[in-house]
């Protein structure tokens, strides 16, 4: 498949070149042996098979998805989560806190996000409920998240104090596996970011290196309006570090100095 070919399936889906081009090659793999499984030999011929198979279309789709992540990603992002954004949280929402782990892939952020939350028992007098909803469209990813095993090459970013006390070595060699308590209070759930949220009022969204990545301003807007909305008041957004707002996006400020990091501004609404 050459890049032309490509860029008329990212077309046939709405889907952005620039999210794309850098991780091309692998994608282009997967679609390849689709369109061998489907006995198609040319671009026509697969557009026409999705077209007339609704299973075909959706696997598709799933295979379209990218996985690139691990532990800590972006160091210096956690380190103002730990420092700032969770504890505001907390000092505003002493009962519950939810979050929502949008596009989670594997699962990385989500146990990231579990233990740093475990690290702040000791400055404050009892956690509220931490309520995770972790969401990705691709099931072979979120099986893996649930089974919570991972290859050294993941862990890189992990302080030598955090993979002593909430990793254990895997069972194959060079792998990992995360410690049973992180794995409580998180609801895994197949979920299209196109589609409508799963649920409303949280308190922090993580949008990190998905749909502001992958899909062209067409789409993308429209379902940046409904990640939006689903945050709570004073709610937090964190997006990827190569990533930018749509353009016209009206109710979230930055927060801090790090700039991936906004906060819904309870007297403004969202202008898309």
């Amino acid at each position: 498949m050459d890049d032309q070919q490509f860029r008329q399936l990212l077309n046939y889906f709405a889907l952005s070149w620039d999210g794309y081009c850098k991780v091309r090659r692998g994608v282009k793999k997967r679609i390849c042996r689709h369109m061998h499984e489907l006995g198609c030999r040319t671009m026509r011929e697969y557009f026409l098979a999705l077209d007339q198979n609704k299973h075909a279309m959706q696997h598709c789709e799933r295979l379209m998805t990218v996985s690139i992540s691990r532990f800590f990603r972006d160091l210096g992002l956690w380190q103002t989560l730990g420092n700032e954004v969770l504890p505001t949280i907390i000092k505003e929402n002493r009962r519950r806190v939810k979050v929502w782990s949008a596009g989670c892939a594997c699962g990385e952020e989500v146990y990231s996000l579990k233990i740093l939350w475990h690290t702040l028992s000791g400055r404050f007098q009892g956690l509220p409920e931490l309520e995770i909803w972790a969401t990705d469209m691709n099931p072979v990813y979120l099986n893996k998240a649930r089974t919570g095993i991972y290859p050294r090459s993941s862990l890189k970013e992990v302080p030598e104090a955090f993979r002593a006390l909430y990793f254990k070595p895997g069972a194959k060699e060079q792998t990992y596996a995360v410690a049973e308590r992180l794995k409580k209070g998180i609801e895994w759930r197949g979920h299209n970011l196109l589609f409508d949220p799963p649920g409303t009022n949280f308190q922090l969204v993580f949008l990190r290196n998905s749909l502001l990545t992958y899909y062209t301003d067409e789409l993308k807007i429209h379902a940046f309006h409904k990640v939006f909305d689903t945050l709570a008041r004073s709610g937090f957004l964190i997006i990827g570090a190569h990533e930018k707002m749509p353009q016209g996006v009206r109710g979230l400020l930055p927060f801090g100095h790090h700039p991936c990091i906004f906060q819904k501004d309870e007297y403004l609404g969202s202008n898309l």
